[in-house]
């Protein structure tokens, strides 16, 4: 499709002479059909720079699609938000579970301990979780990020660069530092404003471990990981590695074991996890108390023993009163004055309870007038005098002296004129050193938000921070910054908000501004929503939201014939609107076609009811709502009066006649039977029976046949009814003619019997004469024993006696 399109828009346009005829390249075909072009030639020079050209823009486009295609590619593989949601849960618990096998196969972890770092991949996971705070955007699987390794949140590395930088633009800047570029001034996350020295700042994108460069995009690994063992140190370090895949938060509780003792060192060593090595046997501590009396009760614990709990009867620090007190704070001060008499006689000691020697009197010894330029030794009960000299101490304005006589209390106010110089140093004017002069003119410097002028009355030129509220709108459009007024990037928006499922019994915590655009959670909640059909109940289905999916329920209406109707509920069914707009023309785009939502009426009923067919043939299931007598097609099938043919109508409806009980006897809707009598005749009787189809035996037949007799010379008239009734030897009497048979038997004489059928008989009863070999001797006998050589006749002596003298002769 892109190099369709590349094709089409890179070809170059048909170019046009000045008047707007079309002018075609030389050596191309003259004028088309319409005779609008003309074909004139152009000089070589301007055709090469033109095909140059064409070619150049063709190039271009091309890259340009190529370009837009492999964008398109790109984003819909990388996108977080455009995964299928019917896989996702599918291929996020595979994943998940691949990352925490080695912590739980090599160390028989437990995944309850695991839960944080599950929580922040299942960000990773979720369409539009993983957001950067800085942009207020969704952080795809294909972009560069960067994870703070104080709240582990995720930034795109383009966006984390420029806040670093704009950060320590904003603190080094040399309208609000001297020292610009001499200290090396930190810059602080987004989130958790931990802060980062301007050598930490990223430049290159690493996967979560840090030991890959450029991690390659691998849709069955953790986004941004490399799938490598992490191997980080655990925090606080316990001198073991992390064992889960590449991952994003922290890493889990170290899962090791050690063996180590319990806080008190009393029970023996045991095997533990490294993560939870610190452990209480239980028993009593045992461990002697501050107090040096008592020993601790608590059990076994960690770090120092506490207070001592009791109570005792203690006196106070100066041992005049003694009182019910914890054991743990054995010193206390009570309420009253020492007055203990001091070594001077005089005075007795004004501290409260204290401890030690009360000291000596504070009035001895060698004592200054107020002015402190002269000295006394005096009693302790005689007050020091004043020295009447000038008090000369330096007054509140720092420039002059106090010009009083030394005196007891505190110096007056300046009250000497002086030329005083304005705050802002453009006015001066003549007044009582003690009070401040502030002129009435306002500072016109921009503060150091760079937008708002200082208007202070008198400023030094220190013009304090700008005291505005910021104001300006975050990114995430809700809020407004509550900071003081600033240069560079607001802080991003610290609110989070609820994104809640339709229910809200689902809910997930987004950025600020978020919500706007990420997906509603999944809620694993029946959606309680009452039905919209005539159903009383609706099917389960989970927490959604827009209308509620169409009901596949059985309908269950009782329909007309006594059914309940068996389809999906369609109370509510889409219908499309046709012909309700008619285009203005060709040119008018084709609009959606509009669907509205109705109630359709129950179909027609559908049960199988058992409906036997017109003719009684068959008996066949028929929806119920067509559930009628019907032909089968097939042929009727029943026995006419002729009670030999069938009625070969096709299956209809029979009226049975009173009386009747047969079911399979035709009607007088069948038709009637007009074929002749094709019942068998007796075997030998080739004549058709005169009477039409009838039912019963035919009548005798009385015609008379011509046939011929056995011997066939003669030719006999016999009634057909005795030659077909007649038995095999009535039959061989009528068909002979009574005369001999004129046959001749093998021997060659006359068959001596009456005309009959079959062969004549072999037995010739005829007399032959039979000789001897020499013909002398003869004698008759019968024929057929002759043939059967059952008879011979030899030669005697006398025959062998000729037979002899003949030979000799």
């Amino acid at each position: 499709g892109f190099a369709a399109r590349a094709g089409a828009a890179a070809r170059p346009p048909a170019p046009r002479a000045r008047g707007g005829a079309c002018v075609a390249a030389a050596g191309t075909s003259g004028v088309g059909a319409s005779g609008e072009c003309r074909v004139l030639p152009l000089p070589r020079s301007g055709q090469g720079l033109r095909e140059l050209s064409s070619q150049k823009k063709f190039d271009e486009i091309k890259k340009a699609n190529q370009a837009a295609a492999k964008k398109l590619v790109e984003d819909q593989f990388s996108s977080s938000s455009e995964d299928d949601e019917e896989d996702a849960e599918v291929k996020q618990g595979k994943i998940l579970a691949k990352t925490f096998t080695i912590y739980t196969s090599q160390t028989d972890g437990d995944a309850s301990e695991l839960e944080r770092t599950r929580q922040y991949m299942n960000e990773a996971f979720q369409s539009g979780a993983m957001t950067c705070l800085i942009c207020i955007a969704s952080v795809k699987r294909n972009q560069a990020v960067w994870s703070c390794c104080g709240c582990f949140c995720i930034f795109h590395l383009v966006c984390i660069q420029k806040w670093a930088k704009d950060s320590l633009f904003l603190v080094s800047s040399p309208l609000t530092d001297d020292d610009f570029g001499k200290k090396d001034y930190p810059w602080p996350c987004p989130k958790c404003r931990f802060e980062y020295k301007r050598s930490e700042t990223p430049s290159r994108y690493y996967c979560y471990c840090g030991k890959v460069e450029n991690p390659t995009l691998d849709p069955w690994l953790v986004p941004h990981s490399c799938g490598q063992i992490c191997e980080r140190e655990f925090k606080p370090s316990c001198g073991h590695k992390c064992l889960l895949l590449c991952h994003p938060g922290p890493c889990p509780p170290c899962p090791k074991m050690v063996t180590t003792t319990c806080h008190c060192k009393k029970a023996k060593p045991v095997a533990r996890r490294c993560s939870a090595k610190e452990w209480s046997c239980r028993l009593p501590c045992g461990r002697t108390l501050p107090c040096g009396q008592h020993a601790c009760e608590n059990s076994c614990h960690a770090g120092d023993c506490q207070p001592c709990p009791r109570v005792s009867k203690q006196r106070c620090i100066c041992g005049r009163q003694t009182a019910e007190r914890l054991c743990a704070s054995p010193q206390w001060q009570c309420d009253q004055v020492c007055g203990k008499p001091l070594p001077c006689g005089n005075h007795t000691c004004e501290q409260v309870c204290h401890a030690g020697p009360c000291g000596d009197c504070p009035r001895s010894g060698k004592r200054s007038c107020p002015c402190e330029k002269s000295k006394f030794t005096l009693p302790c009960t005689e007050d020091v005098p004043t020295c009447g000299d000038s008090c000369d101490k330096v007054l509140e304005c720092g420039i002059h002296k106090c010009s009083q006589r030394c005196h007891r209390g505190p110096c007056e106010i300046c009250r000497q004129e002086v030329e005083k110089q304005c705050r802002c140093g453009k006015h001066t004017k003549r007044m009582p050193c003690h009070k401040p002069y502030l002129c009435e003119t306002k500072c016109t410097k921009i503060r150091d938000c760079q937008k708002h002028q200082c208007r202070r009355k008198c400023c030094s030129g220190n013009c304090p921070p700008c005291d505005q509220v910021c104001g300006r709108t975050l990114g995430c459009r809700n809020h407004k910054c509550p900071s003081g007024c600033h240069r560079g990037s607001c802080n991003p928006c610290p609110e989070t908000v609820d994104v809640k499922c339709n229910c809200g019994k689902t809910v997930i915590k987004v950025p600020c501004g978020r919500e706007r655009t990420i997906k509603p959670p999944k809620c694993k909640q029946l959606c309680s929503r009452p039905p919209t059909c005539h159903h009383s109940t609706q099917e389960k289905h989970y927490c959604h939201f827009g209308r509620c999916p169409p009901c596949r329920q059985s309908c269950q209406k009782t329909l007309t014939c006594g059914h309940l109707c068996p389809v999906s509920c369609h109370d509510e069914a889409l219908v499309k609107q046709t012909g309700l707009h008619q285009s203005a023309g060709p040119w008018e785009q084709p609009s959606e076609p509009a669907f509205i939502q109705t109630a359709l009426p129950c179909p027609p009923c559908e049960v199988p009811i058992p409906v036997e067919c017109l003719g009684q043939h068959e008996v066949s299931p028929l929806p119920c709502h067509s559930a009628n007598p019907y032909s089968c097609k097939r042929l009727c099938g029943r026995l006419l009066d002729c009670q030999n043919h069938t009625c070969m109508k096709e299956c209809h409806l029979v009226t049975k006649l009173n009386g009747s009980a047969d079911g399979k006897k035709a009607g007088p809707e069948c038709s009637q039977c007009e074929e002749e009598c094709t019942k068998s005749r007796p075997s030998g009787c080739p004549h058709r029976c005169v009477l039409p189809c009838h039912p019963g035996d035919c009548p005798s037949c009385l015609q008379m046949l011509k046939i011929k007799c056995h011997c066939k010379l003669s030719v006999l008239y016999i009634e057909c009814l005795k030659l077909t009734c007649a038995d095999l030897k009535e039959k061989e009497l009528l068909i002979s003619c009574k005369n001999q048979c004129p046959k001749e038997l093998p021997c060659g004489h006359r068959c001596k019997e009456i005309c009959h059928s079959g062969s004549c008989p072999l037995n010739c009863s005829q007399k032959v004469k039979l000789r001897c070999l020499c013909k002398r001797l003869k004698k008759e006998i019968q024929c057929s024993k002759i043939q059967e050589g059952q008879v011979s006749l030899e030669c005697d002596a006398l025959c062998k006696e000729m037979k002899r003298k003949a030979s000799e002769v």
